[in-house]
């Protein structure tokens, strides 16, 4: 079955962002494959400060998310993979929503969004780093029209992942 996606708004996050995104994702099945717990303020502080530079330097950066009603209920967007290991130098679009927003199609509608501003910054493809546990995330990859291109094991928790491709 086909839905409409609902209409979001993707901004560059500002520094009230990373209050937003510290509430939002303060929910342990939000935090279930990003450590588990919810970070503190200043992980969120830092990373939107980092976004801005790289929206500046790049032209594209983890955006927020807000929803048909202007409030921020997420992340999504595409950064340079920041580890030395996986695919290294290369694009990664990502994504994180609240736990109350999660199933009504807005990760999908943003990362649509997402590909379609990297592509036109030039980036000729993105993968996508999941969780092999993480069904709903391998869902939206398949939406997106991403393949599995890789499956790994992460060095620091030993868990099996898979990175996924898209050419744009």
């Amino acid at each position: 079955m086909n839905r409409a996606l609902p209409a979001v708004r993707l901004r560059v996050p500002t520094d009230e962002d990373a209050l937003a995104w510290h509430r939002v994702f303060a929910h342990p099945d939000v935090m279930e494959f990003h450590g588990g717990q919810p970070a503190e303020l200043s992980v969120y502080e830092e990373l939107t400060a980092r976004q801005r530079r790289h929206d500046a330097e790049r032209g594209f950066c983890l955006w927020s998310v807000l929803d048909e009603a202007g409030e921020v209920i997420g992340f999504t967007g595409a950064q340079p993979w920041p580890a030395d290991w996986g695919p290294a130098g290369e694009i990664e679009i990502g994504w994180r929503l609240g736990r109350d927003h999660w199933g009504k199609g807005y990760v999908t509608a943003a990362a649509r969004q997402t590909l379609e501003r990297v592509r036109a910054a030039g980036v000729p493809g993105v993968v996508a780093m999941v969780d092999a546990r993480n069904t709903r995330s391998i869902a939206v990859t398949q939406r997106l029209g991403m393949r599995l291109a890789e499956v790994f094991v992460t060095p620091a928790a030993g868990r099996e992942g898979h990175c996924y491709r898209l050419d744009l």
